[in-house]
């Protein structure tokens, strides 16, 4: 046998072996990586390599709070899948893409820390990173849950989303898309527990730590009987019937915010005479009170309660109008019903022009502060000349 025949099937054996124990080598790097997340820890049960199309499939992937009483645990994706995004390997552009396959998000929201559980203790954008090197330009979820325990805790309300789908895309900015926001995202999912459903669409700008974006947000057929329980703690009433939709767009530039939410019920009925739950007097007159109050702020024709929020300022500190809102719910009732869709009227540019009437208000204020030294200043020589002018002989 010729010794180059024998170099070759030397390597050929090199990489069937390679090939075999690449997804061992894989399995503990990544289990290493996951068992040192500080309060969190993780584990992944077995590695599926495809070398051809540069991926590899994760399986059963947990992580779990140390020293945590919740007992799911905080996120468990049964497969995932990290690959190298080939339309923007084609473009010159080395990035990756994942999938999640049937992910599980479990939050807890608690003062107590052993029953909290809400991930912000870690910071996950660097443990994607360790987990696949190369930047990621697009993230799925395919048919996922979100649940939500205690998002409010007296009383307490749990949220769980199902069927939640969604997806980020062009996150590195691969494509070159006209404007300030590159990246769509999109969302939708169930909302079981209130009957209800979510749809969220959005562009983005992602490359800065406060995203800005544009965004279109709704929640429709809620059921509100199902949100008795607050309705009772909060307003000392319950529902007897009725659907709430819910519409909000928003927009934000480098954490200036503005936008609106239009709540809008429909059908909604509050009082009944004969309710038998052992109903006090104080909660009859109320409920009678806010049945009459609905009858005469409600359009008639529509049997819709509805109004528009605006929303205004900064992600520390959000500000709403009170009598614009007020005068929402008389011009539904009175004027002009609200429609049951977005009123398309909120734009980048809106948070935009925000941001540049803050800069303005911020030069006013250094104008000033620097004409105040200069007075000052000028007072302070003037005092100067006074006094040498009284020591002279």
């Amino acid at each position: 046998m010729k010794r180059t025949t024998k170099i070759l099937l030397a390597l050929l054996v090199l990489l069937i072996v390679g090939r075999l124990l690449l997804p061992y080598v894989v399995l503990r790097y990544v289990n290493k990586v996951l068992a040192d997340m500080g309060s969190y820890t993780g584990r992944i049960e077995d590695v599926n390599i495809a070398l051809l199309r540069g991926a590899y499939q994760i399986e059963d992937l947990r992580i779990r709070k140390i020293n945590g009483k919740v007992k799911e645990p905080f996120l468990y994706i049964p497969k995932a899948d990290l690959s190298i995004e080939w339309k923007s390997l084609f473009k010159g552009e080395l990035v990756g893409e994942v999938e999640a396959y049937e992910p599980e998000l479990n939050f807890a929201f608690s003062n107590n820390e052993s029953e909290r559980q809400t991930g912000e203790e870690v910071d996950w954008t660097v443990l994607v990173k360790d987990l696949l090197p190369i930047q990621i330009n697009r993230f799925a979820v395919i048919n996922g849950r979100i649940d939500l325990a205690s998002l409010i805790t007296k009383p307490r309300a749990d949220l769980s989303m199902q069927r939640f789908n969604g997806e980020i895309r062009n996150i590195r900015n691969v494509e070159e898309v006209t404007g300030k926001l590159p990246s769509p995202v999109w969302a939708t999912g169930d909302i079981p527990g209130y009957g209800g459903t979510m749809r969220f669409d959005a562009n983005m700008y992602l490359l800065k730590p406060m995203p800005d974006f544009n965004y279109d947000l709704r929640f429709t057929n809620i059921e509100m009987t199902k949100l008795n329980e607050m309705a009772r703690a909060y307003a000392n009433i319950d529902f007897e019937r009725g659907r709430l939709n819910v519409f909000s767009e928003m927009a934000m530039n480098d954490g200036k915010l503005n936008g609106y939410v239009k709540p809008l019920t429909k059908e909604m009925k509050i009082f009944k005479l004969d309710e038998n739950d052992n109903r006090s007097v104080g909660r009859f007159f109320t409920e009678l009170l806010a049945q009459g109050g609905t009858a005469l702020l409600k359009n008639q024709k529509l049997d819709q309660v509805a109004t528009r929020i605006p929303l205004s300022g900064t992600v520390d500190d959000v500000k709403t109008g009170l009598w614009p809102t007020i005068f929402g719910v008389l011009r539904n009732a009175y004027i002009q019903a609200f429609k049951g869709e977005f009123d398309n009227d909120i734009t980048f540019k809106d948070a935009l022009s925000n941001f540049r009437e803050d800069l303005k208000e911020k030069r006013a204020e250094r104008k000033a502060e620097r004409k105040e030294k200069r007075e000052k200043r000028k007072e302070e020589r003037q005092q100067r000349r006074e006094q040498r002018r009284e020591g002279r002989p």
